[in-house]
């Protein structure tokens, strides 16, 4: 069950295109508490667990069923490490791309989605 809880707030999170810096100023938790939370080696009060919903711009019912649809499939692909870490390079990084660069990107991605 605390996994559960914290790959659900880490899968809002990143689709709500928030960082942990993002909801600590929000809700006054520390950094380090959140990530402790989301690799499930915490498990949250109730109060706390609502104090990050509220951040997070959902309801508590949100952070703790199961997720369902394209947030399943996101769930599945952020479950590997390597790919949250792409991810979040990517949300970094593509920014500070010029508009072409950002087209050319997101041709490649559509090609690579649709191949498999």
């Amino acid at each position: 069950m605390k996994q559960s809880i914290g790959k659900r707030l880490r899968l809002i999170r990143i689709e709500k295109g928030m960082s942990q810096g993002d909801i600590e100023a929000k809700t006054g938790l520390l950094r380090s508490y959140l990530s402790r939370v989301e690799n499930g080696h915490t498990i949250p009060s109730l109060h706390t667990l609502g104090k990050i919903a509220t951040a997070l711009g959902v309801s508590l019912a949100e952070m703790v069923e199961p997720p369902k649809g394209e947030a399943a499939k996101s769930a599945r692909i952020l479950g590997d490490k390597r790919h949250a870490r792409f991810w979040h390079l990517m949300r970094k990084y593509v920014p500070a791309l010029r508009q072409r660069d950002r087209r050319l990107l997101a041709g490649l991605a559509r090609r690579m989605a649709t191949s498999r």
